[in-house]
């Protein structure tokens, strides 16, 4: 029972985790997982009605169990989502290993082991993982298994139990918005329905915990006229008084402009933002979390802004600005160049999913939405001419409309090797970038049309873009996936290399191979930054696939590039620079943090 919720919930965009009970449950150990239909955003549609409490099972209020319960909450909104967009995705049959969760971008994470994984063990080895994304806002649904509530009462000592029956429960509520425990048949219904509204409404992981007792108890059937609440109540005199005093700040403005991040992205205002542009004129620039949340050939698109590692014009251009528009601006230390951002509170406008501060002025319980769409009504378009307006697909670092022309005896540097990709990735690929020099040269690099772009600038833990790179291959085989990685994250999740060469993943892996941990050097140098060489190249053959490409010239990478192109299957290329070839703004984001760690 508990696999077609999985796969039910699988199917939409709430990605879940799930865990066995005990040895002796019916799990089965090679799950078969359903890719998205939908985005998160799609749920925050004020217009949202999940009509599964129309469902004929459901109109008789029959007994259900807690799967059972589930299983309809999710199964009505899933026959919505087909008749709208056709047939769900291709299923996956996914295989595991044990070394910890990979995520299926946007969808489903499933903690890869070859048997069904245990109450409390596995758990545990979870709180990594779904603590990038708390910090990234991604909805996550974790459905485990528990022993049976006599036993919970009783606390005998079980393998996988840590004496306390309840600490996973209670570790996983120090990171999801919330959780609950189906030990009572008579509030199982409503919990699930609880927990399950809290993940779609604050786009935030959820735990919902299964005594093995309870998985085929039955319990009261949902109230038909019940329905989730997902979008935000607004206060309609405060969005009224927020907007006139943000068109009062615009209007006395010289030089406005507006900077979008990753709450754009994930409540899905991309459609918003691009009419509000349209209607100001108003340049814009994202931090690095919020990258591509448009196409980035936008003519008012100006680049990242990320402090001191910005490029000089777009420093300029947004530190000097009288009046600063921010949506969903999340300011942690690498996505702001190391909190070196300068700007003033008395010129900023910052607006987030559901509240908004204007100078010392805070309004709450007013939706980022309704506040984009009332300011496109009311403001008034500024020329171009006027708002100094440099588009970044002109003064990008990295980008197509530069000519490269590789010298084919000259060695790999960062900066040569980054003018080249802008060449080379394609429109429609999902580009994710691990933390360090991957990523601040990608967030100089100009992405082309429909790319979307994954990071985890906010939480840091390296080896995650191993594991992200084969979800989102697996969410849609389609779609290209280049994955940017250095030498010392790999190891930490070299194995998914294996799930990625068993499911065929359409994915071009570049491996940065520099001899260790560049970034930690570049706060504090030391041996602990030392790695043990790889031949990385040859790490798909010893998976069983093919042999990878081992680059150390800019002839050899064309020829890897050329032999790659047009593949849409899984490739790996290494390629070698200096151990202190860094990025000029890795180079200042090092340098600022190494400040800050010394107070």
């Amino acid at each position: 029972m508990l696999l077609n919720v999985i796969k039910l919930v699988s199917s939409l965009s709430m990605p879940i985790i799930s865990c066995r009970t005990t040895e002796n449950s019916s799990f089965p150990s090679r799950p078969t997982v359903s890719t998205p239909s939908l985005h998160p955003r799609q749920f925050l549609k004020k217009k949202f009605v999940l009509s599964r409490r129309n469902n004929s099972s459901l109109k008789s209020k029959s007994p259900l169990s807690p799967t059972k319960e589930i299983t309809l909450w999710l199964s009505e909104f899933i026959d919505q989502q087909k008749n709208k967009r056709g047939k769900l995705r291709k299923k996956h049959k996914i295989r595991c290993r044990n070394s910890g969760l990979y995520p299926i971008h946007r969808s489903v994470f499933w903690d890869h082991t070859d048997e069904p994984i245990n109450y409390s063990a596995q758990p545990t080895k979870m709180l990594n993982k779904l603590t990038v994304y708390t910090k990234k806002k991604v909805p996550v649904v974790v459905i485990t298994g528990s022993p049976t509530r006599r036993d919970q009462k009783l606390q005998p000592l079980l393998h996988h139990s840590l004496g306390d029956y309840a600490i996973p429960r209670k570790m996983f509520e120090k990171i999801t918005a919330a959780s609950t425990t189906l030990s009572d048949p008579k509030t199982a219904g409503s919990e699930i329905d609880r927990v399950l509204e809290t993940c779609l409404a604050q786009q935030a992981p959820v735990y919902i915990s299964l005594p093995s007792d309870m998985v085929y108890q039955k319990i009261e059937a949902p109230d038909p006229s019940w329905k989730p609440n997902t979008h935000i109540e607004n206060d309609d005199a405060a969005l009224n008084e927020a907007v006139d005093e943000a068109l009062d700040i615009l209007a006395k403005s010289q030089s406005p402009v507006i900077l979008s991040d990753v709450e754009v992205i994930r409540y899905g205002l991309q459609k918003e933002l691009e009419n509000l542009l349209e209607k100001s004129g108003l340049p814009y620039a994202t931090l690095i979390m919020g990258k591509t949340v448009l196409n980035e050939d936008h003519p008012q698109f100006i680049g990242i802004y990320s402090g001191a590692t910005s490029r000089q014009f777009v420093r300029d251009r947004v530190e000097n600005a009288d009046c600063v528009i921010q949506f969903g601006v999340l300011l942690s230390d690498l996505n702001t160049g190391g909190f070196s951002v300068k700007l003033d509170i008395n010129r900023v406008i910052n607006v987030h999913h559901n509240k908004i501060k204007i100078k010392n002025h805070t309004y709450a319980d007013v939706s980022m939405k309704k506040f984009m769409d009332l300011l496109a009504q009311k403001i008034e378009k500024r020329s171009a001419s006027s708002l100094n307006i440099k588009p970044a697909f002109e003064g990008c670092v990295h980008r197509r409309s530069e000519n490269f022309k590789a010298d084919p005896s000259k060695e790999i540097t960062i900066k040569r090797f980054f003018d080249r990709i802008a060449h080379y990735i394609p429109e429609n690929a999902v580009v994710v970038a691990e933390t360090g020099n991957s990523l601040f040269s990608t967030a100089e690099t100009m992405m082309p049309k429909g790319v979307t772009y994954i990071s985890q600038v906010f939480y840091g833990s390296i080896g995650y873009t191993l594991g992200a790179s084969l979800g989102a291959s697996l969410a849609d085989l389609n779609r290209r996936v280049v994955l940017f990685i250095g030498d010392g994250s790999l190891q930490v999740t070299a194995p998914d290399l294996s799930t990625m060469i068993k499911n065929k993943a359409n994915i071009v892996v570049f491996v940065m191979n520099n001899d260790g941990y560049l970034i930690e050097r570049l706060i504090i140098d030391g041996s602990f930054n030392d790695i043990q060489p790889w031949k990385y190249h040859l790490l798909p053959e010893a998976f069983g696939g093919n042999r990878g490409y081992d680059v150390r010239t800019e002839g050899e990478l064309e020829d890897a590039l050329d032999k790659t192109r047009d593949e849409r299957s899984f490739s790996l290329i290494e390629f070698h620079t200096d151990k202190w070839d860094a990025t000029p703004a890795l180079k200042i984001a090092g340098e600022e943090m190494r400040k800050n760690t010394q107070g």
